[in-house]
């Protein structure tokens, strides 16, 4: 029998206060890289893998624990997410060299990766009236904490340097802790079956990204072709074994049944890509090049970061009247000026053309995310949803990966407005194909019943 929750407002504060630490923490070091790389003597290419292991590791990580919340019950996983999140943490603040950091990183993705889909599990079952609302609210928690992340850690890292962006977790985990021991109602756990997580699967996935980012970041060097062999081979192995199996970790068979969902993937993994490209290259260039304190570099990305938040209303009212297509247009083309904008900005530029600049990306950003993700759900069968939902968080994953890997190799030797404008050239030719995938979108632009 479903346990009545008997206050849902703090139930959905219980689950959001977990939920946020997974998007807070990867968007807080993007203002913090530039001082990590002075602690720790990194190039930028080096840095950046504290942003490609934390969505790879998420990547592997969240649907283990979605199968793992079914097994031992959705309380017992996200309280033990946020006790290793803590540890990771606490552990990360005291890091002695760079490849503990990494180590800590990774764990804090996993930790985190863990109150997303168990807080949805206990959602699901326990809320029945106005479900809708708390999965709103929910989503308002993570994009709110992913947009203004920079900021927090920008006034973070000057107030009390880079170790202050792994201790402001505790205030969360606590409160989210203790609520979690009284509120979170205890749900039956099933059986542990080894046989439901695919392993190898991960294992392949892992070896094929991290093969990919490797050849990446070499372009610009020595080029490790021996690195684009991994992830060949990796990758064709993952393919085949994924096809055979009950329960794959990315379900392979699935993206061959609708070429409108897997164009939906490749669009969002484009989207991601470009967004992330900004999201974390804007903060770097801004205090390498610019010379900008994190403080201020904080406060000049909530233009990216704000008009987002703004503008996904209206976006979710265009979506209500005329269906994904037309905002995922507007999205596309917002993103695809944006970008071509930021080409005539110059080392003469006064600063408030980057933030108009900044202001439009983040206008695209409020667009593209909604609609692609109405688009999704317009397009699968309701017994698929769970699966497609894993695999667009995957794709936003891989597209995050990528933009970290792209940063890397254009950023690693020196750091100039004309790199970032190589960026944005490069981000410019996913742009265009951003465009066309959302006009080959089935819908049409005037209306749902025009």
């Amino acid at each position: 029998m479903t346990e009545t929750i008997r206050k849902p407002w703090l139930f959905i504060l219980t689950i959001g206060l977990g939920t946020l630490l997974n998007p807070l923490n990867s968007s807080m070091i993007s203002v913090a890289l530039t001082r990590l790389q002075n602690e720790f003597t990194l190039t930028f290419a080096d840095a950046s893998w504290l942003i490609s292991i934390f969505y790879l590791a998420s990547a592997a990580g969240q649907p283990v624990m979605g199968k793992l919340s079914d097994m031992f019950g959705p309380k017992k996983l996200f309280m033990a997410g946020l006790i290793i999140v803590a540890a990771a943490s606490i552990l990360a603040s005291f890091s002695p060299n760079y490849p503990f950091l990494l180590g800590c990183r990774a764990l804090q993705a996993i930790g985190s990766s863990t109150l997303f889909p168990s807080g949805m599990s206990m959602v699901r079952t326990h809320i029945t009236k106005g479900q809708g609302k708390a999965l709103a609210v929910l989503s308002i928690f993570a994009s709110t904490s992913a947009a203004f992340g920079p900021s927090i850690g920008g006034f973070l890292v000057a107030s009390w340097d880079w170790h202050s962006i792994f201790l402001i977790n505790f205030p969360f985990i606590i409160l989210s802790f203790l609520l979690a021991l009284f509120i979170l109602p205890n749900t039956r756990q099933g059986e542990f079956e080894a046989k439901r997580i695919d392993f190898s699967g991960i294992l392949l996935f892992i070896i094929a990204i991290v093969g990919l980012i490797l050849f990446l970041l070499s372009l610009d060097q020595n080029i490790r072709w021996w690195a684009l062999l991994l992830f060949l081979s990796a990758a064709v192995s993952f393919y085949f074994f994924e096809l055979k199996q009950e329960e794959p970790f990315i379900d392979v068979k699935g993206l061959t049944k609708n070429r409108y969902v897997s164009f939906i993937y490749l669009q969002f993994m484009s989207i991601n890509l470009i967004h992330y490209c900004f999201f974390f290259g804007f903060p770097t260039y801004l205090q390498q090049v610019r010379e900008y304190s994190e403080q201020h570099t904080g406060v000049i990305m909530l233009s990216l970061a704000g008009f987002g938040v703004i503008v996904s209303p209206l976006a979710g009212r265009l979506i209500d009247k005329y269906g994904s297509k037309l905002p995922m247009v507007i999205g596309a083309f917002l993103l695809l000026g944006g970008t071509g904008l930021l080409l005539t900005y110059n080392d003469g530029s006064p600063l408030i053309w980057l933030v108009i600049i900044m202001a439009v990306l983040g206008m695209s950003n409020g667009f593209n995310n909604i609609s692609a993700q109405t688009a999704l759900y317009e397009h699968v069968d309701p017994e698929d949803t769970g699966s497609a939902s894993g695999l667009f968080q995957t794709s936003r994953y891989l597209g995050s990966i990528l933009s970290s890997s792209l940063l890397g190799l254009t950023f690693n030797r020196h750091l100039d407005t004309e790199h970032l404008h190589l960026v944005a050239m490069v981000c410019f030719v996913f742009c265009i194909v951003v465009v066309a995938l959302a006009f080959k979108l089935p819908g049409k632009l005037r209306g749902k019943d025009a």
